[in-house]
C-alpha cells in the first residue's frame, strides 16, 4: 500500500534533519532535480589551465551564529534550502552548521550574503 502524502510527511518529521537533507540529495541525484531556487549565475572569466587545476570548485556554506534576528535568519534558510519551518529552526538553532555542500563559488557567495543579509555569521569552506 502506498503512503498518503500526509503519512510520509509524517514519517519525514521524524527522522533527524540530517537523514532529511540527505534523502533530498538522493532525490535530487536520482531524478535529477533541485529542490534549490533557481538562482542567476554570471559566467567568470576563462582562467588559465595552471590557476584552473589548483582553485576550488566547490564550496559548503557554513552558518556559525545566527545573531540577534533568529527568525529572520530561520527565513532565509528555508528559501534557500526548501526545508520546512521545524527543519530550517534546527539547522539554525544547531550553529554551527552546514547549510549548503559542494556548490559553486558564485552560488557560495549568493548563499552567503543572503544568510549575513538576515544577520548570521557565515563562512564557505
Amino acid at each position: 500500500m502506498a503512503l498518503s502524502n500526509e503519512d510520509l510527511l509524517k514519517e519525514l518529521s521524524a527522522k533527524p534533519i540530517m537523514e532529511v537533507v540527505e534523502l533530498v540529495k538522493m532525490l535530487e541525484e536520482e531524478w535529477g532535480v533541485s529542490a534549490a531556487a533557481p538562482v542567476a549565475v554570471a559566467a567568470g572569466p576563462a582562467a588559465d589551465s595552471g590557476a584552473a587545476s589548483e582553485e576550488k570548485t566547490e564550496f559548503d556554506v557554513v552558518m556559525t551564529s545566527f545573531g540577534s534576528n533568529k527568525v529572520a535568519v530561520i527565513k532565509a534558510v528555508r528559501a534557500i534550502t526548501g526545508l520546512g519551518l521545524k527543519e530550517a529552526k534546527d539547522t539554525v538553532e544547531g550553529s554551527p552548521s552546514t547549510v549548503k555542500e559542494g556548490i559553486s563559488k558564485d552560488e557560495a557567495d549568493e548563499v552567503k550574503k543572503q544568510l549575513e543579509e538576515a544577520g548570521a555569521s557565515v563562512e564557505l569552506k
